[in-house]
């Protein structure tokens, strides 16, 4: 009656390719019988390291408070701290005969609005994206609960890269949400020269031009861009780290210090970001251009862009994107050593799967 089950594993097309299940642990059908010490419970997606003291329960409302203000302090931070260069990024896709490289983009603009002018946007920056973690690393952790409880056990292990990408997406649908009015603020000071200074200029002028409209005509075009950036920020994310503890480390987490686990945060949050940006990038021109004008529409503004016009200052995001992303997954990481929250390791194969398939006596 299990039967199917093997050849559901090899067919997902989301499985690890190192899940090699008739092979890798044919050992286990073979290894004579020995007595063997009690052995500690199997650890899964929603699993945390049992010789720990932790100051909440996997799951509960405190883990997700936390971890939401572990999002506040990732996002809002690092963004903030990355202004000048996504105000070149932002001018690069809206006037790229101006601002032809990242290089003449910041000459220009310094020799147009001296070194503080590099800081415009900081404050829509901070407050947007502080808004955005808050629900992106917050609902990511409640959607992976809740998705992995209607999988069940045996499910959520073998479907868990699918299952990483639907709490992504679930949780970054109500991030952009947050971000919106904020972002679309940030690109009209950035790139209209003269329009606004700052935040309190700008909120009540774009009101009174075009109503809440103005906060939220970028939503439709943030979700195009953040969705797919989250769910390769946080699926790559996690099977990057999963193979860098299977393949590189040459030790057990369990055996990691805290700082060699973050270093390995820091690096899987590296290599997410590069495909992060590559991936959102078409969409994050859209939305600069489509903030910058007024009774634009997002289809009117890409076919104006075309294929080679969207691609604009990707390599700006890529060095932005991966070098946020590795600090945002460190910080939020270093958040929850600091408070000792569950940290789950990377999951292992439920034991009622291996007698399912037959890889234990």
């Amino acid at each position: 009656m299990f039967s199917s089950i093997a050849p559901l594993v090899r067919l997902n097309p989301f499985h690890a390719p190192h899940l090699q299940l008739q092979q890798e642990n044919v050992s286990l059908r073979k290894r004579p019988t020995e007595t063997h010490e009690p052995s500690c419970p199997p650890r899964t997606l929603a699993a945390a390291s049992v010789d720990e003291e932790y100051s909440c329960e996997y799951g509960s409302l405190k883990f997700y408070a936390l971890c939401g203000f572990g999002g506040v302090l990732s996002c809002g931070l690092t963004h903030t701290a990355v202004v000048p260069l996504d105000l070149v990024k932002c001018r690069i896709q809206v006037d790229p005969q101006k601002y032809k490289s990242i290089f003449s983009g910041f000459s220009v603009t310094v020799k147009e609005d001296g070194v503080r002018g590099l800081a415009k946007g900081w404050a829509p920056t901070f407050i947007g994206y502080s808004m955005q973690g808050l629900c992106k690393f917050g609902f990511y952790e409640v959607f992976k609960v809740l998705y992995g409880n209607l999988l069940g056990e045996e499910n959520s292990y073998v479907w868990r890269t699918s299952l990483y990408l639907a709490a992504s997406a679930s949780a970054e649908f109500f991030a952009d949400i947050a971000l919106a009015p904020m972002e679309a603020a940030k690109v009209r000071i950035q790139t209209q020269p003269g329009y606004a200074n700052t935040l309190r200029q700008a909120a009540p002028k774009m009101f009174a031009e075009e109503g809440l409209w103005a906060f939220y005509k970028g939503v439709v075009p943030l979700w195009m861009r953040q969705i797919p950036y989250t769910m390769m920020k946080f699926a790559c994310f996690e099977r990057t780290v999963e193979a860098l503890y299977k393949y590189v480390v040459p030790k057990p987490r369990s055996e990691c210090s805290k700082a060699e686990q973050l270093v390995v945060t820091f690096v899987a949050g590296y290599i997410a970001g590069v495909f992060c940006a590559i991936v959102s990038h078409p969409a994050d021109s859209v939305v600069s251009v489509l903030n910058k004008e007024k009774g634009s529409s997002a289809a009117q503004v890409l076919k104006r862009l075309g294929f080679k016009g969207v691609w604009k200052g990707l390599f700006a995001r890529i060095i932005m994107i991966g070098t946020l992303t590795a600090l945002q997954w460190f910080i939020y990481d270093s958040v929850k050593v600091y408070f000792r929250l569950p940290r789950p390791p990377p999951p292992e194969m439920p034991e009622s799967l291996k007698k399912k398939l037959g890889l234990t006596e």
